[in-house]
């Protein structure tokens, strides 16, 4: 018997970096940039998530002369483009996003990402109904702002919408908090420690794989 409050989902959106795409080659080429070896940097990396800090003190450990905007603009002054490739899309990103459309849900992308990889996130031909980013609309997740851009985006409340990404503390709770279904997936760094979290535990669903996504929102 469905109890009062029950509201199926309509929409879903998903997170961008290690929820669709594999960010191991940016974190490579930010290493060459830097000058260290990629297997530091990535040590440097684990270490900062464990420290619950934010991916910024990267760059004031190995270049403390820059901060990330600098960091960019002089990358960018060196022919460097933000952008995705295919080969760093998971492989089941894209029919996960196929199988979701043709179930009916509205499909939006949004995650913390410059405005540069909404036209990057086009190019690949993912089949989403909206693709948007922090950067385009000026406010970052765990921000509730953020979540209530996603709402205005899928054009649905927030219980009719599932917000699927890879983090406890950006994705899984602050999502549940706005009233949406908080669906974990546990893959890149992020994913596989905060899989070993005791809050992980308020995720509405957890997934190995996106391939069990649509299959799975029935359970919501």
């Amino acid at each position: 018997m469905i109890g009062i409050g029950f509201m199926a989902i309509r929409a879903v959106c998903l997170d961008v970096g290690e929820t669709l795409i594999d960010e191991t080659r940016h974190w490579t080429e930010w290493a060459a940039f830097l000058g260290v070896p990629p297997l530091t940097l990535f040590t440097a990396i684990g270490v900062i998530m464990n420290r619950g800090e934010s991916l910024r003190r990267v760059f004031e450990i190995f270049r403390p002369d820059l901060d990330v905007s600098q960091a960019r603009k002089l990358r960018a002054a060196q022919g460097w483009i933000y952008d995705f490739a295919p080969e760093d899309l998971y492989p089941d990103a894209i029919p996960c996003l196929a199988d979701l459309r043709a179930r009916g849900y509205k499909v939006v992308i949004a995650g913390n990402q410059p405005v540069e990889s909404e036209a990057s996130l086009k190019r690949l031909g993912l089949p989403a109904d909206v693709i948007a980013s922090s950067g385009g609309w000026g406010v970052s997740k765990p921000d509730p702002g953020f979540f209530a851009k996603v709402a205005d985006a899928a054009g649905e409340p927030p219980g009719a919408i599932a917000y699927v990404g890879d983090r406890l503390d950006n994705d899984v709770l602050p999502s549940r908090s706005a009233g949406m279904k908080a669906v974990f997936i546990r893959r890149g760094p992020w994913g596989w420690m905060h899989a070993e979290k005791p809050d992980i535990q308020q995720a509405h669903l957890r997934l190995n794989s996106l391939l069990e996504l649509a299959d799975r929102l029935g359970d919501l």
